[in-house]
């Protein structure tokens, strides 16, 4: 690439492109963000009005933070295309914080607040893991991502989680359309129109399923015009400290998910992620955290959902994501404009969550290909056991019921155990190297060795 050339990542699109684009990766991952709030004011048993404004919050802070990580603020942001969400991580504990007598939500804001602050401190001391994270452990840890995610994507595809009519043929069939229709624009088309695959199957999708009855607009007639996300909204936050000491485990949790999904990020655009880079990334994770608990929101982290879109694409402008964020911005000021984006149903969204879900495994598998297999065996077992564990809580969701509730945010993480056994492995059959710099190098150099071998836009 000549001095010159302007990186992939750093395009800068016409207005138009960056709109359809921004749109395209804010559909993939509306319902996930809005899920966080849904779930934990439906547990707090808070009237629909507080709801409807913990999702506007939720948005809004999620706007903020995707801008600060694209754009980079200061030492924020890794300046890649990643677009920021509520971390379903913090559900169990903030349902429990919450739904304490002596607590409350109030406690949920404070110990997120706290987290978020924390989190930015340390976030120096987790980049320097990175050594611990040679190819073996990068590939089995993006191929853990895609294949956890999966499950988010068949549920959808059948209706979502909690739907009376899960299964449904109907669902079925519209989500195998969606999923049709995006291979045959990936197939016969080009350009502009391909870039949009997914967008064009997301809208299709949702047009059959309003001719067909299965679309409800309630949603967008009651919700109002114009709604001010304001700071503290629910009154000052309390600062319990075992409620902040579980949000911080938390937060140690998300370091880890977005340490492998920076990584994947950076090798599917071609920029690959040193110490530097990935700490910045991880102070957003901790800033986004810290504004979510300000505007009434909950921890956050750079959402998995997003990375796939970017294969199925190969669109890799950071700009893109930003202006996602604006979108999310926007939506979280103009409810009914949310609501009109929250009528697509699940199902609708679940042919597109294979596709893009899958291509996140895709590129795992594609990274594990590098691996030196032949001459060490043993890398064998590190991906065969660490993606055994990656898979238990999606595979058994109860498996580990019967241990204490305070190990949930740990043992309910499959890229966290995925990623702990593989580090681990790792280092009792291969060793660690002594500089975090030269292991920095050795995955460095892979990942360039492998572009320059005739890595191509995943189309």
């Amino acid at each position: 690439m000549g001095s010159n050339t302007v990186h992939p990542c750093d395009e800068q699109l016409p207005l138009g492109r960056l709109l359809t684009l921004g749109i395209q990766h804010v559909l993939v991952m509306y319902a996930g963000a809005v899920a966080v709030p849904l779930i934990v004011g439906s547990a707090l048993s808070l009237p629909k009005d507080q709801i409807a404004f913990l999702i506007s919050a939720d948005l809004f802070s999620c706007g903020i933070a995707t801008l600060i990580q694209t754009l980079g603020l200061w030492v924020f942001g890794i300046r890649l295309p990643v677009i920021m969400g509520c971390t379903f991580a913090a559900v169990g504990p903030m349902v429990a914080i919450g739904t304490n007598p002596q607590l409350g939500l109030l406690d949920i804001f404070g110990s997120t607040i706290a987290a978020g602050a924390i989190g930015i401190v340390l976030a120096p001391a987790i980049g320097r893991l990175l050594r611990f994270f040679p190819p073996v452990v990068v590939g089995t840890v993006i191929s853990v991502i895609g294949l956890s995610l999966m499950e988010v994507g068949i549920n959808w595809a059948a209706g979502g989680v909690g739907n009376p009519d899960y299964g449904n043929p109907a669902y079925l069939g519209l989500s195998l359309f969606v999923l049709a229709l995006i291979l045959v624009i990936t197939k016969f088309c080009r350009g502009f129109l391909a870039n949009i695959s997914v967008l064009i199957g997301i809208v299709a999708g949702f047009i059959a399923a309003a001719v067909t009855g299965h679309v409800s607009f309630d949603g967008v007639r009651l919700a109002p015009w114009v709604g001010i996300v304001a700071p503290f909204h629910f009154g000052l936050p309390h600062f319990d400290p075992l409620a902040i000491a579980t949000m911080v485990t938390v937060m140690f949790v998300t370091f880890i998910e977005s340490t492998g999904m920076f990584l994947a990020v950076g090798d599917m655009v071609g920029r690959p992620v040193d110490r530097a880079t990935l700490v910045r990334g991880l102070r957003v994770d901790g800033l986004g955290t810290l504004i979510g608990g300000i505007f009434n929101s909950f921890p956050h982290t750079s959402f998995s959902q997003n990375v796939g879109l970017i294969g199925v694409t190969g669109v890799k402008s950071r700009f893109v994501c930003a202006t996602g964020g604006l979108i999310l911005v926007t939506l979280g000021l103009f409810p009914k404009m949310a609501q009109v984006v929250a009528s697509v149903p699940p199902f609708v969204l679940g042919g597109a969550g294979i596709v893009m879900f899958g291509m996140v495994a895709a590129n795992g598998i594609k990274s594990l290909s590098r691996v030196d297999f032949t001459t060490q065996p043993h890398n064998l077992f590190i991906v065969a056991v660490s993606v055994g564990l990656g898979l238990v809580p999606v595979v058994s969701p109860k498996f580990f019921m019967q241990l204490p509730h305070a190990l949930s945010p740990l043992l309910h993480s499959g890229i966290l155990l995925a990623s702990a056994s593989a580090v681990l492995l790792n280092a009792i059959f291969n060793g660690v190297s002594s500089t975090p710099e030269s292991t920095e190098a050795e995955a460095n150099d892979s990942r360039h060795a492998s572009l320059e071998q005739g890595a191509v836009d995943m189309r």
